[in-house]
């Protein structure tokens, strides 16, 4: 049965695909792709997890700047729809040496710039924190024209909302609102409502649902 549309869509099978440490070493574009994009430590391996129903697909860290690559998981849904979830490295870890951050920077930007399959971003700030420069500059160039592909849906998710007092909640995400000048979602990987009213934004984002209701860009 064909979901109907304000429906949450249901996983039933989600694998890791390959990872790419240089541009000449990403996969084919195929289908459709949502980048994950945040600061390290933001909690980006945990969301995917979450959102995938799996424990432990995408890499988690207890180590900020753990992860180096672009690593890519194909999400397989109810519908039969496929749609890859892309794990960007982390930003903003002063422990890396200039080169070595200069070299994620490409390797992030000319993803971001170039890809045709790509149809959405989901910027993660950390709720605890809010948006610095980094999340900014992305924003400025999420917004630049490509030659490449179509404009993207750029959502803002506030992460580890769990780790906030519950009173703290809500003005902790109107705070990056305002920050950010954009609709944000808060989430947590303990939420179940939460992580589903998300999946619902990533979907529509997709262009994959049924009837989609219009998202800001």
């Amino acid at each position: 049965m064909p979901p109907t549309p304000g429906s949450t869509p249901r996983v039933v099978d989600a694998r890791y695909l390959t990872s790419a440490s240089s541009p000449n070493q990403l996969p084919p574009p195929v289908g459709v792709e949502i980048a994950f994009a945040g600061r390290s430590n933001v909690g980006k391996s945990s969301l995917l997890n979450a959102l995938m129903g799996r424990r432990n697909l995408a890499r988690t860290s207890r180590t900020p700047g753990c992860t180096r690559l672009i690593s890519f998981f194909e999400v397989k849904l109810a519908d039969g729809a496929l749609i890859r979830f892309v794990d960007l490295p982390g930003y903003g870890y002063a422990r890396r040496s200039k080169s070595e951050r200069s070299e994620w920077a490409g390797l992030i930007e000319t993803y971001l710039k170039d890809r045709v399959t790509l149809a959405a971003v989901a910027l993660l700030v950390d709720a605890r924190r809010g948006p610095e420069v980094e999340e900014r500059d992305l924003i400025a160039l999420l917004s630049e024209p490509a030659a490449s592909r179509k404009p993207l849906v750029l959502l803002a998710v506030a992460t580890k909302l769990d780790k906030v007092a519950a009173s703290e909640r809500r003005p902790a995400v109107e705070r990056i609102r305002r920050d950010l000048g954009r609709p944000v979602a808060g989430v947590s990987v303990t939420d179940a409502e939460r992580l589903d009213a998300l999946w619902r934004q990533l979907w529509t984002a997709s262009g994959l649902a049924p009837n989609p209701a219009p998202v800001q860009r």
